[in-house]
């Protein structure tokens, strides 16, 4: 234990550094969920168009292959990918023996997830892995041991993180950076957080203009993990990138306060309408009621400090979205000067949309040039960004051109890491933030029971 502390410790003071790598070679392994296709929803200078595929066959495979496809016959700017499928039950070692590639994209069962990113990074193969890469704390463990690899054999082990590069996720983040509008954080307190990020999605919804099928054991929290250990990934991650940007975090500066846990009930119908089956699997059914619907821990919620900052996280999955709307955000920064708002409700069309509310004692001119004032160092950035006045502030009028939405989020993501590769190197603060981020998230799922 003490040789692990000691390691990781290092790590945290670390950078990452690796061999660069001008050619990557793409593995996909065990693709069992649609993100592992939106890597592929682009193609990439660096990236050789011949994909190596492992897996043990079946229809999250076929789906897989049929996004792939999509991507290449459409009319529209077609990628050129090529797949090379291994299909058997030794697909995993296959894999590592052949080692076809030097990158290894890992999105499907998170049950299965932990183990494949060790076996990837013991074998010298960099990991581009989707969230969470831990569902447990016996996950977690299985983690850290695997950035203590990719630090000794010089590798980069690397999540998903979409949500960074949401544009109202990005203003917030930049005018949270200017105290003539924002001040300082607060504290805030276990009852009055200083930053909140609540976030509701569900299970039926479309993905590249099609209904989404979802493999059954996406209920079973077992294998895709509880709703406190999944999309609260993004949260947190969100957290530590904006209230303490380009700052290297330590789990020992996080204090969880509170947890808790619930379900979310699905009848037979619904089930069917998601997965396309009709009767529960076996490892479904001690989640039925007598009245045979299901009752899945898919929403969490916990409270927690970092480095004194009061937060709170909560997610919650349901069903299926009213008509026209989608997944929603809500993002609340709290500064001594102004309060930074993130709404996705009926009012915003259900489109993200970043509010300035003011909190500082200044009129409402004097502050609505301190806010254009701001505006006019990000818009160097972000061209044509703009404010206008609004019932609770001011809103922040971004151009459609920067909506680009969560599916091509995944591309941005990609093009990072991939730079990252190129360089051989990462920023300093990428791994131990990472660290810092599961060892949250296990804390509240400890506490939630």
């Amino acid at each position: 234990m003490m040789k692990t502390i000691i390691l990781l410790t290092t790590l945290i003071a670390m950078p990452a550094i690796a061999t660069e790598i001008k050619e990557v070679r793409l593995l996909t392994l065990d693709p069992a969920h649609f993100h592992a296709s939106l890597v592929q929803k682009k193609m990439y200078s660096q990236v050789n168009p011949v994909v190596h595929v492992y897996s043990p066959g079946g229809p999250d495979l076929d789906m897989h292959l049929k996004r792939i496809e999509s991507f290449n016959t459409r009319a529209d700017n077609p990628t050129r990918w090529q797949g090379k499928v291994y299909t058997g039950p030794d697909f995993l070692e296959k894999m590592l023996k052949e080692k076809s590639g030097n990158v290894v994209v890992i999105s499907g069962n998170n049950a299965k997830k932990a183990k494949y990113i060790l076996a990837c990074v013991q074998a010298g193969l960099n990991v581009l892995a989707d969230k969470p890469m831990a569902i447990t704390p016996a996950d977690f463990r299985l983690i850290e041991k695997a950035f203590i690899e990719a630090r000794n054999r010089g590798v980069f082990l690397y999540d998903i993180m979409t949500e960074r590069y949401e544009i109202a996720s990005i203003l917030q983040r930049a005018l949270s950076r200017h105290a003539t509008v924002f001040g300082r954080m607060e504290d805030g307190s276990p009852d009055d957080p200083a930053i909140t990020k609540e976030s509701v999605h569900y299970f039926f919804k479309e993905v590249a203009g099609k209904p989404l099928i979802r493999p059954p054991w996406f209920f079973d929290v077992k294998q895709q993990g509880e709703g406190i250990a999944d999309v609260t990934t993004h949260l947190v991650d969100l957290i530590q990138w904006e209230c303490f940007p380009g700052q290297a975090l330590h789990p020992r500066e996080v204090t969880m306060l509170e947890a808790r846990r619930w379900t979310t009930a699905f009848t037979p119908a619904e089930f069917k309408k998601v997965t396309g089956i009709d009767q529960y699997p076996d490892y479904l059914k001690p989640c039925a009621d007598k009245n045979n619907t299901l009752h899945i821990y898919c929403n969490g919620a916990f409270n927690y400090t970092l480095r004194g900052v009061n937060a709170k996280i909560s997610v919650e999955w349901k069903f299926e979205a009213p008509p026209g709307s989608g997944d929603t955000h809500y993002s609340m920064m709290r500064g001594t000067k102004a309060a930074l708002v993130i709404r996705q409700g009926k009012d915003q069309n259900y489109k993200p949309i970043l509010y300035v509310e003011k909190r500082s004692r200044l009129s409402d001119e004097e502050f609505e040039r301190a806010l254009r004032i701001a505006l006019g160092k990000i818009v160097k950035d972000w061209p044509g960004v703009d404010v206008k006045k609004c019932a609770c502030g001011w809103e922040i009028i971004v151009p459609d051109e920067y909506k680009v939405g969560h599916e091509a989020h995944f591309s941005q993501v990609a093009e990072k890491y991939l730079a990252y590769l190129a360089a051989g190197k990462m920023t300093e603060w990428e791994v131990p933030n990472m660290l810092t981020k599961y060892s949250t998230i296990m804390r509240a799922y400890h506490l939630s029971r």
